[in-house]
């Protein structure tokens, strides 16, 4: 897991070096699921285990970017708080009905991508000591507009079927 190098990169100012170990990380989950795809070797536990590290990542990155304020704390806030009622109604969805599939909404897929161009953004730029307010308030503003449309979209397909379960 590339989690902890990437915390304490970030954590010691090294953000080219961050970035790096990020990218490759990004990289290994892509061919990962390309391999995976492609012949077939998918697992119940990798496919609870993989959203898990690549999340754990994320979140991770954004914590420590968040208190190092490269980025704003609320915005970190409001992530943690979006997974956080998604895992508890899938939790609770699961005791109910006993059977849980979680597929990736578009907004889903287009906040994880905004989440990675901001990381990516922030340590570029630090990295290199260049200013980037402008393109930071763009990724901020889209980050923000896909975690809310996302776990908008992912309580409203779960209430409904949760709804629908209890009715059976």
């Amino acid at each position: 897991m590339l989690t902890p190098p990437v915390v304490l990169f970030l954590i010691f100012d090294e953000y080219l070096l961050a970035l790096e170990v990020f990218f490759v990380a990004g990289l290994s989950d892509g061919v990962d699921g390309f391999l995976a795809k492609r012949y077939g070797w998918k697992t119940r536990l990798g496919s609870i285990l993989d959203p898990l590290a690549d999340k754990t990542l994320l979140l991770a990155t954004f914590i420590t970017l968040g208190g190092l304020s490269l980025i704003p704390l609320w915005l970190v806030g409001l992530i943690i708080l979006r997974d956080a009622i998604i895992v508890g109604w899938a939790a609770a969805y699961q005791a109910i009905t006993q059977q849980l599939e979680v597929r990736p909404n578009l907004f889903s897929k287009l906040n994880t991508v905004a989440q990675i161009l901001l990381a990516l953004v922030v340590m570029f730029f630090n990295g290199m000591e260049l200013s980037w307010h402008a393109l930071q308030d763009v990724l901020v503003v889209l980050v923000f507009v896909t975690t809310v449309l996302s776990g908008t979209v992912y309580l409203i397909e779960w209430a409904g079927k949760t709804r629908t379960a209890l009715r059976l």
